[in-house]
């Protein structure tokens, strides 16, 4: 065995737990500085801005270009991300009461359920999209929801990355304010640069054929 391999995989993984952890933090300051609703938007925006940069190997200080992008971005961010938190909340909120009520709402139950994952598939795009694409601000949701459908196999890691986070959030809670949203920023950001890097060479390619 390597052992100075295995020890640089080792302190290199700590790093990017330890970012994962700074990220969630400062993600989740500045959503409740915003009183959660004006938050989320900018906050969301922010951190996959500097997610972005993380994974491109950039050097910043996290707090003031945290802030910078939060500030820039205030109104585009909420526009962009509010609607969809209203929309993923009214279908977990009719999952829930139409499993409260029975089996007889099945058939709503699902659909409700299928329209959540539907909005969660398009939605890990999203994010990624904004801080790598500069779209105007009404192009982003279909482009997302075009990816999502032209790259199934690709949304379906997304969704199976997403799923296991919010799985080892609930059988471990505390990881919901320590590291959850952070984890699933970074990870969602590292996943999607891969999959516009592969589309872009493939659409050059094309271009070149």
């Amino acid at each position: 065995m390597n052992h100075p391999a295995m020890s640089f995989r080792i302190q290199a993984a700590c790093s990017e737990v330890i970012w994962a952890v700074r990220l969630n933090l400062i993600w989740l300051v500045f959503t409740l500085a915003g009183g959660v609703i004006l938050g989320i938007g900018p906050a969301t925006v922010a951190a996959y801005t500097l997610a972005r940069r993380h994974t491109r190997n950039e050097t910043f200080q996290v707090r003031p270009e945290f802030w910078t992008v939060y500030r820039r971005e205030f109104v585009r961010a909420s526009l962009l991300v509010l609607p969809a938190v209203l929309v993923a909340v009214v279908l977990v909120g009719n999952y829930l009461y139409l499993s409260a009520l029975g089996p007889d709402l099945g058939a709503l139950r699902i659909a409700s359920f299928v329209a959540l994952i539907a909005l969660a598939g398009a939605g890990a795009y999203v994010g990624p999209l904004y801080a790598h694409y500069d779209l105007p601000l009404l192009a982003y949701w279909p482009k997302a929801v075009q990816l999502a459908l032209l790259r199934p196999a690709s949304t379906v890691i997304l969704l199976l990355a997403l799923s296991a986070i919010a799985f080892a959030t609930s059988a471990a809670p505390l990881l919901a304010p320590l590291v959850s949203f952070g984890a699933w920023i970074y990870l969602n950001t590292w996943l999607c640069q891969r999959f516009f890097q592969e589309n872009e060479a493939r659409l050059h390619s094309k271009g070149n054929s």
